[in-house]
Parts: structure tokens; C-alpha cells; sequence
């Protein structure tokens, strides 16, 4: 592709275990392979504003990979969360806790924002995206019908809108689709065409 003509020299690494990211970036058509080396420190400062978490968080999972890329490799990471009124929530631990989350998103507008970081040896450019989500209430059954059919487990906010949960609940969204889903595809090819 000529826009992308900048990135022919470089191995271009995704390092996520998402499926979601890989499907993502992969409609980019732009050639790619996943890494994962898994355990990375994801803690933040106490103090920091929610809101820069994410780009925190994708930044440090840069640092855990950039000692280990090539000159000729470029490594893109990232980080999702979803905050309201200034609660983070992140992936839930097991059922009950997936329960709580979405009890608490219920009738509420959120928050979603992801941090991305693209970095090799020699320059690193980051960013994030946010979105607004609106559920409208959604009843226990709701929930739990979702919690015992689907894979909350793997996601921030204990769902994904690409699921059932998403088109029985959501009422509107401002802003990116495939931010909610964990990979801000349309801003990340405007990054990747200006590196």
C-alpha cells in the first residue's frame, strides 16, 4: 500500500495475546506477527489521573520489549480500560466479580480508553482514544445469562460490545467502535502512515 510505504523496512510485531487486537489489525492488511512475553509489571501510580493510565500502561509494556527488538523491528502494544466516574475497572478475576462490573455499568455512561504505543530501537510515537458508552439498565438475569454464555473474563469492564451484551445494551456509543473492542484501528493507521 503507497501510504504505508514507510513501514516496508520494518517487522512489525504486535505484542498482545488479545484475538480481538490480532482480528483488528489484521483488517489493516498490513503484514504483522504477534509476540507475548507475558508477566509485565501493570501497575501505576496511585496518584495518576485515571484518564492517562491506559498510555501509562502501554508505554511500560513497550519498555519490557524494546531491549529485545531488532533495528529493523517496530513493536506496537496497548492497554484498554473502562472508567467511571473516576473507578477503574479492568479484566474481572472470576464471576462474581464480572457481576459487580456490569451491575455498576448499568444505566451509567462510561468511559473507554486505550493506550498505544509504537516504538522501535531508535523513535516511539504513543497516544490514546477514549469513547462514551451508554447502557441502559440491564437486569441480573441480563448479566448472568451474558457471564455464563459469553467470555467476560479476558475483558476490560467484563464485557465486549462486539457480543450480545453489545447489542442488547448498549444505547449509543461517541466515538471509536473498534476503541471499545480494544484496538483504535482508524488513529493507529494515521500513526503508522506519519512514523
Amino acid at each position: 500500500m503507497n501510504s504505508l510505504k514507510n513501514l516496508i523496512k520494518y517487522n512489525i510485531l504486535l505484542a498482545s495475546k488479545s484475538p480481538r487486537r490480532r482480528e483488528l489489525f489484521q483488517t489493516l492488511r498490513i503484514p504483522f506477527h504477534c509476540i507475548s512475553i507475558g508477566g509485565i509489571d501493570e501497575s501505576y501510580p496511585d496518584e495518576m489521573p485515571h484518564s492517562e493510565v491506559p498510555l501509562f500502561i502501554a508505554n511500560k509494556k513497550a519498555d519490557a520489549y524494546i531491549e529485545e527488538i531488532k533495528d529493523d523491528e517496530m513493536v506496537i502494544t496497548a492497554d484498554t480500560l473502562v472508567i467511571k466516574e473516576e473507578k477503574i475497572y479492568g479484566k474481572p478475576h472470576d464471576a462474581a466479580e464480572a457481576f459487580g462490573m456490569l451491575r455498576e455499568l448499568s444505566g451509567c455512561i462510561h468511559k473507554v480508553i486505550t493506550g498505544v504505543c509504537i516504538a522501535t530501537a531508535k523513535q516511539r510515537t504513543s497516544f490514546t482514544v477514549e469513547t462514551e458508552v451508554k447502557f441502559r439498565d440491564i437486569t441480573d438475569n441480563e448479566i448472568n445469562y451474558y457471564i455464563e454464555n459469553f467470555t467476560p473474563f479476558d475483558k476490560a469492564g467484563a464485557y465486549g460490545i462486539q457480543e450480545w451484551i453489545g447489542c442488547v445494551a448498549v444505547e449509543w456509543i461517541n466515538g471509536s467502535y473498534y476503541n471499545v473492542m480494544g484496538l483504535p484501528v482508524h488513529r493507529l493507521y494515521q500513526e503508522l502512515k506519519q512514523f
